[in-house]
Formats: structure tokens, C-alpha cells, sequence
């Protein structure tokens, strides 16, 4: 069994050290006012439930339960997908440890997998790991991990997450070695077979044999050689390596990522439409033919369509589907709330919220739950955001990845304002009030001076910043018209941004 390393670099001490110290003085983790009770009570179980999941003092360090309750452990699927909600509940350096420890366990006698999940031990967990051969792996865990990853460089600015050359080996390998080695190529993924890489004789019996290297996180079908979400999972991937290799300053590398995802999402739009139902297909049988037609919400989770009929065909799907949730299985719906916010269904993001945290829910004791459901109200209804330079832009924006603050509100009507504080974003400490759709307030509680793209889900000519009215700045996101203005602020300052029309 490889054995796992333990050291962790000096930058990163010393940048958990500072957050440990301001948590311990400024609050530990980020809380939440607003007029809307239902909203309040949920989400104070999500941050009582997410932090009570959080350890430090283990062999493993730093870590949170990201898998089935009670073992003890951290899986790659769970953690990639709970990292922005831990990020907001000030455990930025839990996952950046956690990250870390899988980047560190790919090697070539896995064919470039990690370890699956880990325990507080620092061992891969006995239940789906035996040696190097015998393994239990979902293939989109790799992507999913390098997603997280620049997200997580993205929200923190740990430098660590670009220059770390454990970091870089596991990007560059899943990339490369892993792509080749489980036939994952445009090229190659819609001939692949279903069971490959074994060791030794093919044994029916042996569930590590047909379980090591699932294409995809469908568990329960055998009998497809890949799903659509492996390949959303790997445009996501693929594009998050494009903006690490942008930062590494490596235009050929970033290049070549970016023709990938674009290769991958071309398939995605074109292949997989049936465009006699208006539907995705699901997988590829044994057969090698294309069936079935699910909810498939990777594909807008990874942000893999454009907008127009396709992505609405995918909405559809979804929000048909939140009409019994209960049939969902909770670890799907968990962020389901998130998508809704992002293509511009509050009102149904709101009631999954509601669902998701009801004391009857089943399973809502499931990690992902509470952490998905801080980062939906977060990202999804108070709109924040941090804006990164288009991958396909950046080459020619100098690379301009740190940019501004967004702020987008996506209140109903059960909420009349709500506000967050103590929000960690890179070196900052942020506080954000929304009153309605109409008024937006924003306060640099700690740290260095940022721009702050205040948008309104409004149409009109001119907003106040700070009561001077300003031209509004039209966009557009998923359909919905919005009027945006940009403004400095300042360390301690506030600023506010009101539509006048």
C-alpha cells in the first residue's frame, strides 16, 4: 500500500494561522439575518448541522465528514461538491488539507486514481479499498477535484492551489495520464469498455473489478460504458485546468485545455441531443448505442450548455422532478437549490431549501445537505459571487483572474431583506444586505480595498451608488435582465446601490 505523506507546506500554516486567528475574534463562520423566519430556521440548522461535521487533531489534520454519516471519512465526490458552503463556514483550510491529501494519493498503480475516500486516520477507508488493485472509483472524481480546486484558489487566493507541485502533479496527470489510461478522450469515450484495467483474470464475483472505474456517479447501472455527467464532470475539468495553466503563465497548455473542454462540450450539445424528444440522453450502452433520457442536472451544475432551448429542456427536467422530491435521492437534490438560483428560479430554490431542511427529511442528516444549503443561500439567493476572467479571455485580459465581488438578490416574496456578515473572500471579511430586488448595501468589514458589480434583477437606466445616480450597466444572465454599476470599496467603508426608477 502506498504510504501517505504528511507535510504541509509553510505558506499554508501560516495562511491557516491567520484565518484561525481572525474566526477567533471576528465569529466562526459566516451567519445570517433576515425578516423571513422559515428562511433564518433553515439556515441555522444547515450551519449548526455543517460545523458540527468539522475536526481538527486527527493524523488526517483538518477535515469534515464528506460521506455517509458515521464512517468517519471524506470522499472526493462529497467534498468537491461541499467546498463553497465549507468555505463560507470559515473552513477553508479543512479543505484545502482534504484537497491536498487526494492530489497526493495518484499514482500509476491506481491508473491514476486517488483514494476514493479517506478516514480521520489518514488511510483509505477498508469499505471501498483493499490495495491498489481493488478499489472502489467513480472516474468524474478527478475532474470534480480540480474544479474545486480553482474554485477554491478562486474564493481564498491560496496560491498554494497554483504552486503547490502536488497540486500541479494531480492536474497535470488527470489531464494526461488519466484521460489515456480509462480511454476518456473525445475520441475514445463513447467506444470505451465498461470494465478495463483489471488485474489478473476477469471475475464476475469480484465487486472491486466492476467497481474500479464507474463512469460515472450512477452506481446502481452496470450496464453503460459512460454517463452524460462523466463528461460534464470533465469539461468542468478541463477548464478549470485552462485558467491554472493561464496562471502558471503557459499559453500552449491553456490553449490545448481549452480546445478540449470546447471538443467536450461540442459533443455534449451536438451527440448526446436527441432531437426527437428535445431531451439529453443519459449513457451509452454496452452496446455502444445512445438510451435513456433523466433529469441529467450535471450538465447545468458544471455549466456545460448555453443558454436556449437545451438548458431549458435540462430546467424542465429538474424542476418537473421538485414536485416529488422525496423520489430524488437526497444527495442530488442537495443541489438542486443552487442550480434553480442560477438559472433564475428563485421561488422553486426557495422551497427546496425549505424541503431539504424540514426536521421529517429523510436523510437530511446526509453532510452534503448542510453544506449545500449554505452555499445555495450564499451564492444562489444572496447572489455573491467572484467574478474570474472568461478562460478563452484571460490569455489577452492579462490574465485577470482576482476580480470583482458580484452581488445578485434573489429574494421572494417570503423575504422581504436578508443579510449575510462575516463572509471570508480572499483577504476579506464582507457583509451583504439585499431589501428586496431594489437595494443592495455592501461593507468591506476586514481587509484590502475591492471592486464591488452590484446587479439588480431590474431594467432600467440609472441606479444610485451611494445616493449619486450613475448609467446602469444592462446584462443579461440565463434570460433574466439585469442592471448592474461597479464601485470601489474601501477597507471598514459600505457602500450602497439602488435602482431609481
Amino acid at each position: 500500500m502506498q504510504r501517505f505523506r504528511s507535510e504541509v507546506p509553510a505558506s499554508l500554516a501560516w495562511v491557516c494561522a491567520v484565518l484561525l486567528l481572525w474566526t477567533s475574534t471576528a465569529g466562526a463562520a459566516v451567519t445570517l439575518k433576515t425578516s423571513d423566519t422559515r428562511l433564518a430556521a433553515a439556515f441555522d440548522w444547515a450551519r449548526r448541522q455543517a460545523l458540527a461535521y468539522a475536526f481538527s487533531g486527527d493524523p488526517v489534520g483538518d477535515w469534515y465528514e464528506a460521506s455517509l454519516p458515521g464512517r468517519q471519512a471524506f470522499c472526493m465526490r462529497d467534498v468537491a461538491h461541499q467546498s463553497m458552503g465549507a468555505h463560507f463556514l470559515g473552513l477553508a483550510c479543512h479543505t484545502r488539507n482534504m484537497l491536498r491529501r487526494f492530489a497526493e494519493n495518484i499514482s500509476d498503480s491506481k491508473d491514476w486514481c486517488s483514494y476514493w475516500e479517506i478516514d480521520q486516520n489518514n488511510r483509505p477507508a477498508q469499505v471501498d479499498y483493499k490495495d491498489d488493485t481493488r478499489f472502489w472509483y467513480n472516474l468524474p472524481a478527478n475532474f470534480d477535484v480540480l474544479d474545486a480546486c480553482f474554485r477554491m484558489y478562486a474564493w481564498t487566493g491560496d496560491g498554494n492551489y497554483v504552486s503547490d507541485p502536488v497540486f500541479q502533479n494531480f492536474y497535470r496527470r488527470t489531464v494526461y495520464d488519466y484521460v489515456a489510461r480509462w480511454d476518456l478522450s473525445v475520441d475514445r469515450i463513447m467506444a470505451r469498455p465498461r470494465i478495463m484495467n483489471i488485474r489478473g483474470h476477469l471475475d464476475p464475483t469480484n465487486r472491486f473489478q466492476k467497481n474500479r472505474g464507474i463512469p460515472s456517479y450512477d452506481e446502481g447501472n452496470p450496464k453503460f460504458v459512460v454517463a452524460i455527467d462523466q463528461l460534464a464532470a470533465q469539461y468542468a475539468g478541463f477548464s478549470a485546468y485552462a485558467r491554472f495553466a493561464q496562471l502558471w503563465a503557459d499559453s500552449n497548455e491553456a490553449k490545448n485545455a481549452l480546445e478540449k473542454a470546447a471538443a467536450l462540450r461540442s459533443l455534449l450539445n451536438e451527440t448526446w441531443w436527441d432531437k426527437s424528444t428535445h431531451r439529453f440522453y443519459t449513457r451509452v450502452n454496452l452496446d455502444h448505442e445512445l438510451e435513456g433520457h433523466g433529469m441529467n442536472p450535471s450538465l447545468l451544475y458544471y455549466g456545460a450548455l448555453e443558454d436556449g432551448e437545451k438548458s431549458g429542456s435540462v430546467l424542465a427536467s429538474i424542476l418537473d422532478a421538485t414536485k416529488s422530491p422525496d423520489a430524488m435521492g437526497v444527495e442530488e437534490q442537495s443541489h438542486v437549490p443552487e442550480i434553480l438560483y442560477r438559472y433564475e428560479k428563485p421561488e422553486a430554490a426557495y422551497e427546496q431549501i425549505l424541503d431539504l431542511t424540514r426536521e421529517d427529511k429523510a436523510r437530511r442528516e446526509y453532510p452534503e445537505v448542510s453544506y449545500s444549503v449554505i452555499g445555495a443561500i450564499v451564492n444562489g439567493l444572496m447572489g455573491i459571487q467572484v467574478e474570474n476572467a472568461d478562460p478563452g479571455n484571460a490569455l489577452t485580459d492579462s490574465m485577470y483572474v482576482e476580480g470583482p465581488v458580484s452581488t445578485l438578490p434573489r429574494l421572494t416574496a417570503q423575504t422581504q431583506w436578508a443579510e449575510i456578515d462575516e463572509l471570508p473572500v480572499r483577504n476579506n471579511y464582507i457583509r451583504v444586505r439585499h431589501d428586496g430586488l431594489r437595494k443592495s448595501s455592501f461593507q468591506n468589514v476586514h481587509g484590502p480595498s475591492l471592486i464591488w458589480r452590484a446587479c439588480l434583477p431590474v431594467s432600467v437606466s440609472k441606479l444610485t451608488v451611494n445616493g449619486s445616480a450613475v448609467p446602469a450597466k444592462a446584462a443579461r444572465q440565463h434570460g433574466q435582465r439585469l442592471s448592474c454599476a461597479s464601485t470601489p470599496v474601501g477597507s471598514g467603508d459600505t457602500a450602497t446601490v439602488e435602482a431609481i426608477e
